[in-house]
């Protein structure tokens, strides 16, 4: 029976996450300010914290993506923002709401309202070179 499980549930997550989007569609990205982590904290070398506010039309989203070696916080300005993850749930999320994206988070965006989203992300990341 366990064994059974575990196939079935394999493929439902293989292809979740290939269903999802690898394109942004309607998601835009503005009003971005950056702090150098390196000059300000012992050991953060290379590592930036980065606050932007996200949009995406009704109708749009962004590509599927990882977390991975960049957490990030959220909070929901505006919209409905329906968050699917890679194994196949999802949760919904609208104006007050907030999130996290941990290492172990891959995920796409949504749009399923009438009103564009507008959320705010704070992240640490590697800039690219």
């Amino acid at each position: 029976l366990f064994m059974a499980a575990v196939l079935s549930w394999a493929p439902a997550t293989l292809n979740a996450e290939e269903a999802a989007p690898k394109e942004n569609k309607g998601f835009t990205a503005s009003k971005e300010t950056v702090v150098d982590l390196g000059s300000e904290i012992e050991g953060m070398n290379g590592r930036q914290l980065r606050l932007r506010v996200l949009t995406i039309a009704p109708g749009g989203h962004n590509a599927i993506h990882s977390h991975k070696d960049r957490p990030a916080v959220a909070y929901f300005l505006q919209g409905t923002d329906t968050v699917t993850f890679a194994d196949g749930s999802s949760k919904t999320f609208h104006a007050g709401d907030t999130t996290s994206g941990t290492k172990n988070t891959t995920h796409w965006n949504r749009n399923d309202g009438k009103d564009d989203v507008i959320f705010i992300v704070a992240d640490v990341f590697h800039p690219a070179k």
